[in-house]
């Protein structure tokens, strides 16, 4: 699933084409993705501006004249800019054609992806992104935050860092990596994490995710960013999907347990 540095580098490579453009017209193929695309999408979208490209945890924003279109990319999806229209695949969902002649084509597999519509301009009112946790890049997102936001949670750090409530994006790739970086067992109780290793933790956060985002995000499966290229980060993985390979730091086998229904990858060596 495209984790945050993936939606970010799909933001950034769209938003460049698509900034300050017109919608000429939309096509709708498959309306049956995670939520039903909205029935009147295709008349409302039409002659509207592009103003800014924008994301919210894995949601990226684009804001129009008159409200504001919200995209996920759900397990499957991404997003491609053509430079000419081109004959649309199974999966290829959802067109945005610019007034300029380039297409913005949805394509998503799974159909677990998301298109959805918000009148008016405080679109943080939406269901989906009301509640949401602080964005793990920004000055909101530090160790005494994630201290203040694990007090009295009996959940593994490993869990509270998926939580959408406490922070926001990080996916499981780059917590598995964090807490390795920060040297924290993804077993701990979050609620018994100290100020010191909550700001060890929060710092690798953030600096595994701007790793990621400059190595272009992690192309497992199906993440290409706008332009068809994959990302190159699980060149530089040190624990996930490494299960029995030696531990880079120290030799030992990385191990592998499920935790809340998702894989973990930690070395109980280096991560107390």
């Amino acid at each position: 699933m495209p984790e945050l540095p993936e939606v970010e580098i799909t933001r950034r490579g769209v938003a460049a084409h698509l900034t300050g453009q017109r919608i000429a017209q939309v096509a709708v193929r498959h309306t049956g993705l995670r939520w039903p695309i909205a029935a009147n999408l295709a008349s409302v979208l039409p002659q509207q501006i592009i103003h800014a490209v924008s994301r919210r945890a894995k949601y990226l924003l684009m804001a129009c004249d008159h409200g504001v279109l919200i995209i996920h990319l759900g397990m499957s999806g991404s997003l491609r800019v053509l430079s000419e229209p081109v004959a649309p695949g199974k999966h290829d969902h959802f067109d945005l054609l610019l007034a300029n002649g380039r297409l913005l084509r949805f394509r998503d597999p799974r159909r677990f992806g998301a298109i959805l519509w918000w009148p008016g301009d405080d679109v943080c009112q939406h269901p989906l992104l009301a509640g949401l946790g602080p964005e793990p890049l920004s000055e909101q997102f530090d160790g005494k935050v994630l201290h203040a936001r694990t007090r009295g949670r009996r959940i593994s750090i490993k869990e509270a860092l998926l939580n959408q409530h406490i922070v926001v994006g990080i996916g499981n790739i780059y917590a598995s990596e964090a807490l390795f970086h920060a040297g924290i067992s993804p077993l701990t109780s979050a609620g018994r994490l100290g100020v010191k290793r909550c700001e060890r933790l929060a710092e690798a956060v953030k600096v595994t995710l701007l790793r990621a985002i400059e190595a272009g995000g992690s192309s497992l499966r199906d993440f290409v960013d706008c332009g068809g290229s994959p990302g190159y980060f699980q060149q530089q993985y040190w624990v996930y999907d490494r299960t029995h390979q030696a531990c880079r730091q120290c030799g030992r086998p990385i191990m592998k347990i499920r935790q809340g229904q998702r894989s973990t990858f930690y070395c109980a060596n280096c991560q107390r």
